[in-house]
């Protein structure tokens, strides 16, 4: 193990997969120069001896970065695209949503559009309504899509690998505060499966099923509430699109209790299909009530007090879980 930045675990794992398959490639914004738009480019062409063959600079112009990206995949590359920020995917969604995700469905298998798109995303430092939202439900809404929210640099690596090899077009979202986040990363080589989330800490009282950034917090509320005698599961779900069903469903049948959290806004957010899902399937052993929370329904706000209100922090957590504690 290793002690790593998400940005540099990340930056590893796109360098080997452009040196195991010469079909990979990258395509960004500011690629060559600042390396990308949150600078997690920086050092890849080192990693790669100076060859910057396979790395594009490209226009400002998200729908011909993602419309490049879906034809390259159909002739057989393998592009890894970055959208500066997610609130740039708006601009791109007949190429995602009608292209991407449907070819190769509409042609039997022939068409497949292997790509990964990666989305920043989340609230940080008043950046402001237009570079701060969390769409994962949007995308998770979409058959033909997956969709990968990693929560650390070891998921990050793990993930983003699994992700390149992947026969689908693949959103990868991250939350920007992670990429100087530190933490331990294996030495060898490996992926993370798809659709199969993992238990970030054992519980028996209340089960948490969070994703992303939301598993730093979850288990900084366990902490706390561990101090309260209350025993919490805290489920990272690391893909939404597929999801796993088992797992969570699993945990909520052993605590009874559960709450989902997200920072996206509430309303319309995934974690109304993750309660809906465990209200209809696992109604009987639950002791109370799902409670889901997220965001205010309102757009982020730039100036710092008011963007506060808008984040979803451990303690917000806990006072969830209290309302389940009954």
């Amino acid at each position: 193990m290793r002690t790593m930045t998400y940005k540099d675990a990340t930056l590893e794992a796109l360098a080997e997969e452009m040196g195991r398959d010469p079909t990979v490639f990258v395509m960004a914004e500011d690629l060559l120069g600042r390396g990308g738009g949150q600078g997690h480019y920086l050092g890849l062409r080192e990693l790669l001896n100076g060859d910057t063959s396979r790395m594009l600079d490209t226009p400002i112009s998200e729908t011909a970065i993602v419309s490049s990206a879906v034809g390259a995949a159909l002739a057989g590359m393998r592009p890894v695209i970055d959208m500066r920020f997610s609130n740039c995917l708006p601009a791109c969604m007949d190429e995602l949503v009608n292209q991407a995700a449907k070819s190769r469905y509409m042609f039997g298998g022939q068409g497949k559009v292997h790509m990964v798109v990666r989305c920043p995303d989340g609230i940080v430092k008043a950046q402001g309504a237009h570079h701060t939202d969390c769409l994962e439900a949007w995308f998770s809404h979409v058959p033909g899509l997956q969709v990968v929210v990693p929560s650390s640099p070891a998921e990050g690596k793990g993930l983003l690998k699994t992700a390149i090899r992947n026969e689908n077009p693949v959103i990868f979202l991250e939350h920007k505060t992670l990429f100087k986040t530190e933490g331990l990363v294996p030495e060898e080589s490996y992926t993370i499966p798809f659709g199969k989330a993992r238990i970030a800490r054992k519980g028996s009282d209340v089960t948490l099923v969070v994703y992303g950034v939301m598993v730093g917090r979850a288990l900084e509320a366990a902490k706390i509430l561990e101090t309260e005698g209350i025993d919490t599961e805290v489920l990272d779900l690391r893909t939404l699109s597929p999801w796993d069903k088992e797992t969570v469903l699993a945990s909520a049948r052993k605590t009874g209790r559960v709450v989902v959290a997200h920072e996206a806004v509430r309303q319309g957010g995934f974690g109304a299909e993750l309660s809906a899902t465990i209200s209809e399937e696992a109604f009987s052993s639950l002791r109370t009530p799902v409670v889901r929370i997220g965001g205010p329904f309102v757009p982020i706000p730039a100036t710092p007090p008011l963007e506060d209100l808008c984040r979803v922090l451990p303690a917000n957590i806990v006072e969830a879980v209290h309302k389940v504690m009954v």
